[in-house]
């Protein structure tokens, strides 16, 4: 009749993800456009704004969730979580907030930006993790918990039942094989910084 016991076993296990970046922009926000002569003096004049492709560096980060895979801090998240945001922009470190507020610094694994999914690893012993479960013996209809730590609030937790299964949302349409044929529908509900967390079946897997 309750979660409760199972997502107090399964929360610590849930992280927060976040990233400082640093993005270079134009000093001109007109730049590349018709309007770039009319502001910042122009070539030779006064002020520079923007004169000659002068850039500056500016502060960015990204929040997300992710989850722990093993007590020596392996964790699994969606690449987009720890990837830029911006084409010009750089990701200079990745930190991972355990739902204590315990920070550690991570370092980047493996990606794979075809399926979205990133592999970090964080410096910490015996740390809370979960395990995978097996998506072949999943069945429409069945109940689950989407928990994820976004924003630096910390954990949420979301129930709903699978939906649909070996759901294509792939640009090649139903049939096409590869990366994009194989996800899992739910219902519950997907909050913002939800991003890279878990969806469990009733067993915590």
């Amino acid at each position: 009749t309750s979660f409760a016991d199972l997502t107090a076993q399964l929360q610590p296990a849930v992280v927060n993800i976040s990233t400082r970046q640093r993005i270079q922009v134009p000093t001109n926000p007109f730049a590349g456009t018709p309007f770039e002569g009319l502001f910042g003096g122009g070539q030779g004049g006064q002020g520079g704004q923007g004169d000659n492709g002068q850039t500056q560096t500016r502060r960015g980060q990204s929040l997300g969730s992710g989850f722990i895979i093993s007590d020596d801090g392996y964790i699994v998240t969606n690449n987009h979580v720890v990837s830029p945001g911006a084409p010009n922009a750089v990701v200079e470190q990745i930190t991972v907030t355990m739902p204590d507020r315990t920070e550690y610094v991570a370092r980047l694994v493996g990606r794979d930006a075809d399926s979205d999914l990133a592999v970090l690893k964080i410096d910490g012993r015996n740390l809370p993790h979960v395990a995978f479960g097996d998506s072949a013996h999943a069945r429409v209809g069945d109940w689950v918990l989407a928990i994820g730590n976004p924003l630096g609030f910390g954990g949420t937790v979301t129930s709903g039942i699978i939906s649909a299964l070996y759901r294509n949302v792939g640009p090649g349409g139903v049939g096409t094989g590869g990366a994009f044929d194989r996800f899992i529908q739910t219902d519950a509900s997907i909050n913002q910084g939800n991003s890279g967390g878990p969806l469990f079946d009733m067993t915590g897997r």
